[in-house]
Parts: structure tokens; C-alpha cells; sequence
């Protein structure tokens, strides 16, 4: 750990599983606060804000959604959600917020803790030489992993962390075909386990706020029993 400990929130309406997850994740040395609704999470995460959010779907009174969406208006905290629902659904409207991985109960807290390690330890782009050697360009996309910002044409597309550095990844080497498995590795992390999946939701997001049409996409191809690549540009 950093000398500056990382700071955790763990919001469930369930007593037990707070005390775990938090006990886990003090053993690693983060700083942990807890909440038992959304209301609470939410004033929580304005008054000391987290790293990381460890976020329950079914929560009383405002929703781990909604928490969720709202969190993503004033902070880029990783978002971990879980769930007791195995439905697919719920993980398209969760990682739609803003999410940034989920988890279904019950689950491994050991493997919690791995994953939130992965993603505090995700790579950034390093210092540019000079020039605008940073600033990437597919057709009329921009990607400038710098500032970390992207723009189509001259409108400016907002992304999650996540998403970001999914494009960010897939932008470097924009004609090599990825799978997933090698994507995953690059943004979340090697010590990450759970489904591959994850990544086609996430590419899901990232052409629909680049506005491009999963059926002839212009930036972020499918390659066909690989992964992805980024379009000829």
C-alpha cells in the first residue's frame, strides 16, 4: 500500500457482509467507512471522498443505481457493484451508470479485495515526450491519454475511468486485434477473475456515447473469434 491509505466505502443494508468486507479490507490497510442505504453512501462519499465504492444493487430508499449515477456527477471513484441477481440485465444498467466491475452473492471477499487491488493498480499513460505525441487520432476520434480526455470531431465524449482506459488500450496499437483476456490484463489487472464478458459490456458503452453503430462501426471494431481493434482510421 501507498503511504497515504486508500479510502474505502462500503454501502449494504446487510450488517454481516459490511462487517466482512470491511474487516477484509482493513486488514489491507484502507481506510474504511460504511453506510446502510443510499442516502447515507451519498453524503459518505461527499464528505470524505473514496478510492473505491463497494455498492449494493438492493439498498432502502434510493437504490444502488441511482446511488451509482449520482455518484458519477461529482466523483470518479472505482464503482464495484453487487448483486443477488444473476440476470444480465442487471449488470448492463449497473455498469450503464457507471460501474466499474460487479460481483453476484454470494461471493469471495478475498476475491473482492483482488479485484479492487487490480484496479488501484491499473497502469496510467506515461509523460509524453513532447508535441502532441499523446493525442492519438482514429478518422475524427481523439484521445488524448494526457489530459484523458476524448473528442469526436470537436464535441467531447465523457467516459468512466474504465471505459477510458479500455480506449485508451485499444488506441495504442489501434491495428492490433485484442481479446478480451489481453484487455482485461491491461485494465484490470492480472490478478483479476470473473467473466471476459465484462469487456463486451463496456465496449457496448463506449460505442454508444462515440455514436458509433455496433452494426458498422467506424472506431471500435469486432474481430471475429479474437476481441477488438480500433477502425482504419
Amino acid at each position: 500500500m501507498t503511504s497515504t491509505p486508500y479510502r474505502a466505502l462500503v454501502v449494504d443494508d446487510e450488517p454481516s457482509l459490511t462487517r466482512v468486507v470491511a474487516g477484509y479490507l482493513e486488514n489491507e490497510g484502507f481506510v474504511v467507512t460504511t453506510a446502510p442505504d443510499g442516502e447515507q453512501a451519498l453524503a459518505a462519499a461527499r464528505r470524505d471522498p473514496p478510492d473505491v465504492v463497494v455498492l449494493d444493487v438492493m439498498l432502502p430508499g434510493i437504490d444502488g443505481i441511482e446511488v451509482c449515477r449520482q455518484l458519477r456527477t461529482f466523483t470518479d471513484a472505482y464503482v464495484i457493484m453487487l448483486t443477488a441477481r444473476s440476470e444480465e440485465v442487471d449488470t448492463l444498467i449497473g455498469l450503464s451508470v457507471g460501474a466499474d466491475d460487479y460481483m453476484t452473492k454470494p461471493f469471495s471477499p478475498r476475491e473482492l479485495t483482488a479485484r479492487i487491488r487490480g484496479l488501484l493498480r491499473r497502469p496510467r499513460a506515461a509523460a509524453p515526450v513532447g508535441g502532441d505525441a499523446h493525442v492519438r487520432r482514429i478518422g475524427d476520434l481523439s484521445l488524448d491519454s494526457q489530459s484523458r480526455e476524448v473528442h469526436v470531431g470537436q464535441t467531447p465524449v465523457e467516459l468512466t475511468r474504465t471505459e477510458f482506459d479500455l480506449l485508451d488500450a485499444l488506441t495504442e496499437r489501434p491495428r492490433l486485434a485484442y481479446t478480451r483476456s489481453q484487455l482485461i490484463e491491461r485494465v484490470w489487472g492480472p490478478d483479476w477473475v470473473g467473466d471476459e464478458h465484462l469487456v463486451d459490456i463496456h465496449i457496448v458503452h463506449i460505442r454508444r456515447k462515440l455514436g458509433d453503430n455496433p452494426a458498422t462501426p467506424r472506431y471500435v471494431l469486432t474481430v471475429r473469434g479474437v476481441g477488438y481493434r480500433m477502425g482504419p482510421g
